[in-house]
This record gives structure tokens, C-alpha cells and sequence, in this order.
């Protein structure tokens, strides 16, 4: 006996397939809304949209997620646009060489433009050059050595190199066993 493929039941049923078609339904009313706000308002478009996130596995195995783009989702499924951007940011560790590179990519801005600060724990990246707006804090889970640090900039990419601090060596007392 013959089945239709989109009405079986294995527990689930068809279900499933009402349940994507309810999130495609809901995707299609927020995309219908902010274009329905861009045409009616054309002042308040002011450049592209953009929202991402990027997920990554940090040395402890645990999954990291950064979001990035001039626009967040809000609570009603519509999206807030802001000047300031977040910049796309991707950091890793040069185990060999005991430092963090750190790279983000910000078009539209000369290397004069870019305030880079580092901290012991964190880094921050602040751009300005007429509409475009960039900034990103950067935790780091390992100390950093502040005086270290090197950026370079060419064709709209950040890149800084920045020491690891030495862990401090645990301090061991031998104890006689008596």
C-alpha cells in the first residue's frame, strides 16, 4: 500500500511540516513588514540591513555565539536599526607563537579612523569615518600583555596580534610525610 510522503506518522506525523510552514509564515509577515516600513519611510533606510552570528568552540569545548550587523531583532519580530555597527570579528590563538589574532572587518574606514584599546581581559575596537560607525568589545579568557599589541589595516580588515601573558606557576611546598 502507497503512502503520501507528507502525511505518514512516525510519532510526529505531519506535525512537523505545519510546525516549518508556521516559521516560514511568521519569516515571510516580518520581511513583508520591514519592507512595507522601508518603502513607506525612504528617509529611515539609510544604507544596508545586516545581521549575523557567528558561532565558534572555544578550548573548553563549550560553543561561543557573537552576533554582528547594524540591526538586532526586536521583540516583535521587526528589526531596529542602529548607526553604530559591529564589525565582523574572528579570533583565534597561535598556540606556537602564545598570542591572540584577532581579525575584524571594517570597509569604509582609513587606519587613522581606528581606536584600538587592550586590556589585560578584554580588547576594544572603536571606528568613525562619516556614516560608518564600527565598535566591538572582545573579552579574552587569558591575561593579555597590553604592551604587545600590533594592529595592521589593509583593504577594510583589521588585524591585531596581541602576547598571552605567561600563566602564573603554581607555587608547590613539599610536605613530609610523618
Amino acid at each position: 500500500m502507497w503512502r503520501d510522503p507528507w502525511n505518514y506518522n512516525f510519532g510526529f506525523g505531519s506535525r512537523i511540516f505545519e510546525e516549518m510552514d508556521k516559521e516560514f509564515a511568521e519569516a515571510e509577515e516580518m520581511l513583508n513588514r520591514m519592507f512595507r516600513t522601508a518603502r513607506e519611510n525612504p528617509d529611515a533606510v539609510n544604507g544596508p540591513y545586516f545581521y549575523g552570528y557567528q558561532i565558534t568552540v572555544g578550548p573548553d569545548g563549550k560553543p561561543h555565539v557573537k552576533e554582528f550587523g547594524n540591526v538586532k531583532p526586536a521583540a516583535k519580530g521587526l528589526v531596529e536599526q542602529s548607526g553604530l555597527r559591529e564589525p565582523l570579528v574572528d579570533s583565534a590563538v597561535d598556540e606556537k607563537e602564545n598570542r591572540l589574532v584577532i581579525t575584524a572587518e571594517m570597509p569604509g574606514v582609513t587606519k587613522q579612523d581606528i581606536k584600538v584599546n587592550v586590556s589585560e581581559n578584554n580588547v576594544t575596537i572603536h571606528a568613525e569615518k562619516g556614516d560608518k560607525k564600527y565598535h566591538t568589545e572582545i573579552p579574552s579568557s587569558s591575561a593579555l600583555d597590553d604592551k604587545s599589541a600590533k594592529a595592521t589595516y589593509a583593504n577594510g580588515i583589521l588585524e591585531l596580534k596581541i602576547r598571552m601573558k605567561e600563566p602564573a606557576k603554581p607555587k608547590a611546598t613539599e610536605v613530609r610525610v610523618e
